[in-house]
């Protein structure tokens, strides 16, 4: 049993009903109410010269789908077929319970909510202002079905319209679709450091098994931006030289296959730097360049054409390669020793990355970033 007092116990509670603070400017504020302001002047407006002055041509849980179409243009609750769907859904969900439902008046209100909730879930626009618009065609004794038509949905596609219009004039995505996830790194490539994909997340959020009012894809990259600005901190004082490996087992351009597979093979290392006579960079060489060569040999099996690659032919000329300069890759990406290592994670993480040659003074080769290096780094504190 917790030792705490009464009054401690009681002002803990009190705390945890606090509202948590905004983090939003005063310029996103501004934003939201004038948006909200305009958006539902519009529809009024328009609802009434389409509609004439009689009747009623603006209802209220229009009010609430402004807080989330200008507010929240993001969440799937406020997302085109979310609003106009759920209105107009509910308003016919309630004209149907007091059509059907020979109940007293608070139980036929409160299954009207309920049927209406269950509707917007069924038919995927769930929306909160939908349970006020099925609630006040009940308080209101609304038969009429055209009423869901007009006003609801006319209301809710007007505000919808101008809620298009106005977040993308002030730089805020809507309707908010979701993106298509980013492709997944090419077969082989290891993602370093270990950052959730769009499995784990997705098992996470089954876990979580509730409504979520931020759209996936946004959510994935809040975390992701997290993610970095985490490695950033931890990382945020080294640079390629603290952690790089030396010396670095490089090969030339006349280097012959043979002998550069029996490096790679000697060190345990998955490419060798290829360098001029003064250490500068002019390609580098992977295992992956020595398959792709290998493949272009007619000869059954892998190994067979590796080790017809890897021969040395007898004949002054060949009609195979011979030597590392010409499988090799040109084009390498290379950083310098007194960049800030945490600028290179994301090369690692998200382009499949294995290696990147550090270079130094006259841009010449001083030491080479691995996976296992970044990976060093990370789970050491520093």
């Amino acid at each position: 049993m917790s030792s705490a007092s009464l009054p401690d116990r009681v002002l803990a509670f009190l705390n945890a009903l606090r509202p948590a603070p905004l983090n939003v400017d005063g310029r996103e504020r501004l934003r939201v109410v004038l948006g909200a302001g305009l958006g539902v002047l519009l529809a009024g407006l328009l609802s009434r010269a389409l509609m004439g002055p009689l009747g009623p041509w603006l209802v209220a849980p229009l009010g609430a789908s402004a807080v989330l179409v200008f507010g929240v243009p993001a969440s799937p609750l406020a997302q085109p077929w979310a609003v106009i769907g759920g209105n107009t859904v509910s308003a016919l969900v309630g004209i149907a319970c007091l059509h059907a439902l020979p109940l007293p008046p608070l139980a036929l209100a409160a299954v009207a909510v309920a049927l209406a909730i269950a509707a917007m879930f069924a038919l995927r626009c769930l929306h909160p202002p939908g349970g006020a618009a099925g609630l006040l065609m009940v308080l209101t004794a609304t038969q009429d079905w055209h009423v869901a038509l007009m006003p609801v949905a006319l209301n809710s596609l007007l505000l919808v319209l101008a809620g298009m219009a106005y977040n993308s004039a002030t730089g805020r995505r809507y309707p908010h679709a979701q993106r298509a996830p980013a492709p997944a790194p090419a077969t082989g490539a290891t993602v370093v450091p270990p950052r959730f994909g769009d499995a784990e997340l997705d098992a996470v959020l089954a876990r979580y098994n509730q409504v979520l009012d931020v759209p996936r894809d946004d959510l994935a990259g809040l975390l992701h931006e997290a993610e970095l600005l985490s490695y950033r901190n931890r990382l945020g004082r080294l640079c390629c030289a603290d952690i790089m490996s030396t010396p670095v087992v490089t090969a030339e351009f006349g280097t012959p296959l043979a002998e550069a597979w029996a490096l790679l093979q000697q060190h345990r290392i998955k490419a060798l730097p290829v360098v001029d006579r003064v250490q500068r960079i002019v390609g580098i060489v992977t295992r992956a360049d020595f398959m792709r060569a290998a493949e272009a040999e007619q000869r059954e099996g892998l190994a067979g054409r590796l080790q017809t690659l890897l021969r040395p032919s007898p004949a002054t000329h060949s009609t195979k390669p011979e030597v590392v300069g010409q499988i090799m890759s040109r084009q390498v990406r290379v950083a310098s020793a007194d960049r800030a290592i945490a600028e290179l994670v994301p090369l690692f993480s998200a382009t499949g990355h294995h290696h990147i040659p550090i270079v130094g003074e006259q841009a010449r080769l001083v030491g080479i970033l691995t996976q296992s290096d970044l990976v060093k780094a990370l789970s050491h504190d520093h």
